[in-house]
């Protein structure tokens, strides 16, 4: 499983590393975001590639993992 950290970033960088990511095929992928507008974007995007999407919050920071359905 690959970890992303998309802290500081702001959209759409998180979503574009993300898509880079998936194109290695992986069946899940954990990444970091400190914006609600990237945990949603991201969140969006991988259910729309078929994962299922977990998200965990802490302190402010968000943990998506996302899982081929």
């Amino acid at each position: 499983m690959e970890t992303l950290d998309a802290r500081c970033l702001s959209c759409p960088e998180p979503v574009v590393m993300m898509r880079q990511a998936m194109a290695s095929g992986e069946a899940e992928y954990t990444m970091l975001v400190d914006a609600a507008a990237a945990r949603e974007n991201v969140t969006r995007f991988a259910e729309h590639q078929g994962y299922a999407v977990s998200v965990a919050e802490n302190d402010g920071e968000w943990t998506l993992t996302a899982r081929k359905a």
